[in-house]
C-alpha cells in the first residue's frame, strides 16, 4: 500500500491564530509559543501514522521550520505567498515531484489528533477519488485527500460546502481530535477536554494561573 504525503500549511507565527491573543496577553513571544505548539503536537501525530510516508510543511517562518523539521518533517518555503490554498497546491506540487503517491492538505492546528484517527480516516479516503473531512462545526475542513489527481484545495469560510460542491466526498467516521480545528480559546477548551499533545500541554501547563 502507498503511504501518503501530508501537506501542512503553516503562516508566519505572528500572522497565525490571532483569535488567541487573549490567551496569550498579546505578548508577541508567548503566542508564538503557542502557535509552535499547536504545530508540533499535529505535525507529531501525522508523521506517527504508520499510512503517512511524508508531511511536508509549508511556511515562511523559520522558527516553525525548525520545529516541524527536528519531528521529522519537510518544510518548504511558501513561495507563491498567496494565501492558504496556493500553500497548498504549492506543497503538492513538490509533494508530487518528489514522487508521491496519495496526497492529503492537514490544517496545522490540531493538538488533539490521535495518530489512528489520522490513520482511520486515510484509509477510508484512499477508496475514493477524493475527500475530506469536516471541522466540529461541519462547516470547515480540517483535511482534504486524493488518492489521484489534484487536491483542488478549496479551504477558508465554508470549505466543507465549496469542497463539497466540487465533487469532494464528506468522511463521517468518529475522529473527534481530528476535527477539532482550534481558533478560539474556547476552541482550545474544548480541544484540552478531549486530551491534546505533549507541546500543547507544556503551554497551557506553563501559562496557567
Amino acid at each position: 500500500m502507498q503511504r501518503w504525503s501530508v501537506v501542512v500549511p503553516a503562516k508566519r507565527l505572528a500572522a497565525a491564530k490571532t483569535r488567541l491573543a487573549p490567551m496569550t496577553a498579546g505578548t508577541p513571544a508567548v503566542h508564538a509559543e503557542l502557535v509552535l505548539a499547536l504545530l508540533g503536537d499535529t505535525v507529531a501525530a501525522a508523521l506517527a501514522s504508520p499510512a503517512v510516508g511524508l508531511v511536508l510543511v509549508v511556511t515562511d517562518d523559520r522558527r516553525a521550520a525548525a520545529v516541524v523539521t527536528g519531528l521529522g518533517a519537510r518544510a518548504v518555503d511558501d513561495r507563491p505567498g498567496r494565501g492558504l490554498n496556493a500553500a497548498v497546491e504549492h506543497g503538492a506540487r513538490i509533494a508530487r515531484a518528489a514522487g508521491a503517491g496519495p496526497l492529503a492538505a492537514l490544517h496545522s492546528d490540531l493538538p488533539a489528533l490521535r495518530t489512528d484517527e489520522l490513520s482511520g480516516a486515510l484509509a477510508e479516503a484512499a477508496d475514493r477519488p477524493r475527500s475530506f473531512v469536516a471541522d466540529t462545526a461541519g462547516t470547515g475542513t480540517t483535511l482534504l485527500a486524493v488518492s489521484a489527481g489534484e487536491l483542488d484545495p478549496r479551504f477558508g469560510p465554508g470549505s466543507a460546502a465549496a469542497h463539497t460542491g466540487s465533487g469532494a466526498v464528506a468522511l463521517t467516521g468518529d475522529w473527534p481530535g481530528l476535527r477539532r480545528d482550534v481558533d478560539t480559546p474556547a476552541d482550545l477548551a474544548a480541544a484540552r477536554h478531549l486530551g491534546v499533545g505533549p507541546r500543547t500541554t507544556g503551554f497551557l501547563s506553563s501559562t496557567a494561573r
